[in-house]
C-alpha cells in the first residue's frame, strides 16, 4: 500500500511538471544556428549550384574522410539506398544472412533487389546476429552477409569476416547508428566489402536526410559511383545501370554546420547515457557494448522483465508527456511480407525492449524524473 501511495504522489509530482514542460521525445535534432547553416549554404546559392556534387558535398565526404580516416566515402540522399546499391553493385544473388533485429531497411532492401533474406537470431546482451550461428544458415544459395551493428555497437567483426572469407561471401556492413565509432582502433566504416551509414535527422551527425557507403576497395567504390548517379560515366556515356541517390548541397550545408559540434554532442551524450545506467542498474537490462570499442552513445536502450512490463512503463511516461520508442519493434522475422522462421531471443528482445530519450539538449533533471518513473512502475507491480 506505501509504494501504490509513493507512486501515486509521485505522478501527480510528475503531472504538475508535465503542465509546465514541452514534449520529451525519444529523440531530438541538433540544430545549429540558422545563421551558420545560412552562412555555408550561400556559397552554394550564390553560383546556383545545389545539387550533382558540388563543393560542400566534396567538402563534407573529405572532412569525415579525413576526421574519421576512412579509405572511401559517398554520401546520399538518404541510408536506405546505400544499402541496396552494396547489394546492387556486389551482384548479390540468392540468400543473405541477415539478423531480425534491426531496422525493416535492413530487411526490406535485400528483397526490394531480388534476394532472400535468411535470419539468423541474436546475442541476448549484445542484440547483434550470433555469429557462432552464421555457419548453420550457409548453403549453396547463399552469396552474403548483410547484418546491422546495433545503436551502434559493434557485431563480431573477426568472427564474420573469417566466415565470409572461408565460404568466399561478401560482407555488408548495415552501420546506420554508427557515425564516430571506432573497434580495434579502427573507423566501423573500415570493416567488410561495404558499410553504411545514416544521416537522418534523429542520428548523432546528421544531414536532414543522409546516408553514406564505404569501402576500401577502390574499384568496388568507382562502381558504387555510377550506380548512384543513373550509371553515368561523364556527361554522356553509361557506366551501367544506374539509380538516383545523390545527396544535395542543401544537405551538405546541415552536415559541415553540425559536423563541428560532433566532440560536444558525443560527449553530452556520454554523461546522460551514464546517469540512465546509474539511476536504473538492477531494475532493467542494459546492452552490452563490445569492447574495443570507442561508442558514441547513440541511443538508450533498456530491456523490460516482460512486455506486460514495458506497456506500464510507456503508459506512466506518456501521462507525463515523456516518448519513448519500441525500437526495435517487430522482430523482422515475423513481418508478412518476409515470413521467416521463429527467432525466439529477437522476439524476446523485440517484445520488452525500450528506447529512452536522450538527446543533446536533455537535462539531467528530465533524466531523473524518467528513471523515478520507471523505477516506480517497476516497483509498483
Amino acid at each position: 500500500m506505501k509504494k501504490k501511495m509513493r507512486n501515486i504522489v509521485y505522478s501527480i509530482f510528475c503531472i504538475k511538471i508535465y503542465m509546465k514542460n514541452e514534449r520529451i521525445n525519444v529523440t531530438k535534432t541538433f540544430l545549429p544556428k540558422q545563421t551558420e547553416y545560412q552562412k555555408i549554404l550561400s556559397r552554394s546559392w550564390d553560383k546556383s549550384w545545389i545539387t550533382n556534387r558540388g563543393e560542400l558535398i566534396l567538402e563534407l565526404e573529405n572532412k569525415i574522410k579525413e576526421q574519421y580516416n576512412i579509405s572511401n566515402i559517398l554520401a546520399t540522399t538518404n541510408g536506405t539506398l546505400p544499402l541496396q546499391i552494396a547489394i546492387k553493385s556486389l551482384e548479390l544473388k540468392g540468400d543473405i544472412i541477415t539478423t531480425p533485429f534491426s531496422y525493416i531497411a535492413t530487411t526490406s532492401s535485400i528483397i526490394w533487389e531480388g534476394c532472400n533474406p535468411v535470419f539468423v537470431d541474436i546475442n541476448k546482451d549484445t542484440f547483434n546476429i550470433d555469429a557462432s550461428n552464421i555457419e548453420n544458415a550457409i548453403t549453396p544459395q547463399t552469396s552474403a552477409i548483410l547484418v546491422t551493428h546495433v545503436f551502434g555497437n559493434p557485431c563480431n567483426i573477426l568472427k564474420i569476416d573469417n566466415i565470409a572469407k572461408k565460404y568466399n561471401l561478401k560482407v555488408i556492413y548495415d552501420a546506420a547508428h554508427c557515425f564516430g565509432v571506432n573497434y580495434n582502433n579502427q573507423s566501423i566504416f573500415e570493416y567488410g566489402d561495404v558499410s553504411t551509414c545514416s544521416f537522418h535527422a534523429t542520428k548523432i551527425f546528421h544531414t536532414g536526410e543522409g546516408g553514406a557507403l564505404f569501402t576500401k576497395d577502390k574499384a568496388l567504390f568507382d562502381k558504387i559511383y555510377y550506380h548512384h548517379n543513373f550509371g553515368h560515366k561523364g556527361a554522356s556515356d553509361f557506366y551501367g545501370l544506374g539509380i538516383n541517390a545523390k545527396i544535395s548541397e542543401l544537405q551538405a550545408a546541415m552536415g559541415l554546420a553540425v559536423f563541428p559540434y560532433l566532440e560536444t554532442i558525443f560527449e553530452r551524450r556520454k554523461i546522460l547515457y551514464k546517469l540512465y545506467k546509474k539511476e536504473l542498474q538492477e531494475k532493467v537490462n542494459f546492452q552490452e557494448i563490445e569492447p574495443n570499442c570507442d561508442y558514441n552513445y547513440s541511443y538508450m536502450p533498456v530491456v523490460l522483465e516482460s512486455e506486460k512490463q514495458l506497456l506500464e512503463v510507456v503508459e506512466a511516461l506518456n501521462i507525463n508527456n515523456i516518448f519513448p520508442r519500441r525500437y526495435f519493434n517487430p522482430s523482422l522475422n515475423t513481418i508478412e511480407y518476409v515470413n521467416g522462421d521463429v527467432m525466439p531471443i529477437s522476439e524476446s528482445i523485440s517484445s520488452r525492449i525500450l528506447c529512452l530519450p536522450l538527446y543533446f539538449d536533455l537535462d539531467e533533471e528530465n533524466v531523473m524524473r524518467i528513471c523515478k518513473l520507471i523505477s516506480n512502475c517497476i516497483l509498483n507491480e
